[in-house]
């Protein structure tokens, strides 16, 4: 009983709510026992949770009662690949802004090279056409978490583009520093492929040049994580150096995803400026399955359904059944794991938004690839996707959402 009044006392709410409902994580842990183990071990388990209840009014619009578990935009976590959404959308926001003929989500981006620590690409395999596109990059990172269609992304913007838009946005506690899986030093990941935009006969219809900035991005309060980390097969006795790693803290994630999903929510800058197709784009891949794609084609034994769809489904390659869709983005390194997203329940009319972290790596040591995620990290999101399903399904709604907006063809 101590153990779940402190959980209770720990879970802080943001918004108002009525008495009478049922507040989230006070009871009903008997059937979830890693979720009660990560949340009474909080610390050890560094848990992170953002719980966003919705009604609506009315007109339909949406009504926001925010919870939180050990919200801490301070306490550094390695975002993994959470920080490829941002990129996407923002890619998205940078192709509007250039307002050229004939340059869409699908024209062929080709991407140059000019040092050593740089690598071209001129063709795309698992394109309909054989090339490269900003949307076929998209759709591979959020289908399955794509790291160089990402890293092409980010060639595209650049490190001064990236955080100045996400500062507007008022996105406030994300740095963005790094390629993804890409090891070259933090001055390399500050120089940018040259990169041009073609038609169908090869015509230039963009040029950018090679790019690089003389700003310094640099995580604040320069963390270090675990007790022990490999360089180059080597175990060093000594915290691993994230100063030069990217940031994206649990709310700014929460935020990100509340946006495209709900841009009603938010006024002037703080939205992504996206047209009704490129929002419409990002949702249905978002929400995806990778067994639905064609291009990419995807392996399912490996791509199974709950491989990036981490709540409620992530512990189980069982298929998922269709009247529920999850609009998300998960990461997973380093002994983290994160996902940031909004569920959707067709059958029963059940929306809500979460985010969370949880550290699954009981040595402490980095990039020795022993981590529970198995054991701990994906039963955890699994339990929490059900525990705040079943709370949402006897939550009682004055109105029930009209959520035909979310509707796909995949």
């Amino acid at each position: 009983m101590k153990n779940l009044l402190a959980i209770a006392a720990a879970f802080a709410i943001l918004s108002s709510c009525t008495q009478e409902e049922k507040r989230p994580f006070e009871t009903g842990f008997e059937d979830y026992p890693t979720l009660k183990r990560v949340l009474v071990d909080s610390s050890a388990y560094q848990v992170q949770i953002l719980y966003t209840q919705i009604d609506r009014n009315e007109h339909g619009n949406p009504m926001f009662t925010d919870f939180s578990f050990n919200l801490d935009d301070a306490h550094y976590f390695y975002p993994a690949s959470t920080v490829k959404l941002p990129i996407a959308l923002l890619a998205l926001e940078w192709l509007e802004e250039q307002n050229l003929e004939g340059l869409t989500l699908e024209t062929t981006m080709l991407t140059d090279s000019v040092r050593t620590s740089q690598i071209p690409f001129f063709s795309d395999s698992t394109s309909q056409n054989g090339l490269p596109s900003i949307g076929h990059y998209i759709k591979k990172i959020l289908l399955v978490s794509d790291n160089d269609a990402a890293n092409r992304l980010y060639e595209l913007l650049g490190l001064d583009y990236i955080n100045r838009k996400l500062k507007e946005k008022g996105l406030n506690h994300t740095v963005i520093t790094q390629r993804l899986s890409f090891p070259i030093s933090p001055a390399e990941n500050r120089h940018f492929n040259p990169i041009r935009f073609v038609d169908k006969s090869g015509n230039t219809i963009l040029e950018i040049p090679a790019r690089q900035t003389d700003s310094v991005f640099v995580v604040p309060g320069n963390p270090q994580l675990g007790k022990a980390h490999y360089w180059n097969d080597s175990l060093i006795q000594s915290p691993m150096d994230f100063s030069f790693k990217n940031k994206f803290a649990l709310s700014d994630l929460h935020g990100v995803v509340k946006r495209i999903t709900f841009p009603g929510g938010f006024v002037g800058e703080e939205r992504f400026n996206l047209n009704e197709e490129h929002r419409n784009f990002i949702l249905k891949y978002m929400s995806m399955l990778p067994r639905e794609s064609d291009y990419p084609k995807y392996d399912t034994a490996e791509f199974y359904d709950g491989y990036s769809k981490f709540f409620k489904f992530g512990a189980s390659k069982n298929p998922v059944p269709n009247h529920f869709r999850i609009f998300n983005k998960t990461g997973w390194s380093y002994g983290y794991m994160i996902d940031g997203s909004y569920f959707v329940d067709f059958e029963n009319g059940v929306e809500f938004l979460v985010s969370a972290v949880v550290y699954a790596n009981e040595d402490g040591v980095l990039n020795d690839n022993k981590y529970e995620y198995e054991e701990i990290g994906k039963p955890f999101f699994a339990e929490l996707g059900e525990y705040l399903n079943q709370l949402e399904l006897k939550r009682k709604k004055q109105l029930s959402p009209d959520l035909s907006g979310f509707r796909f063809e995949y």
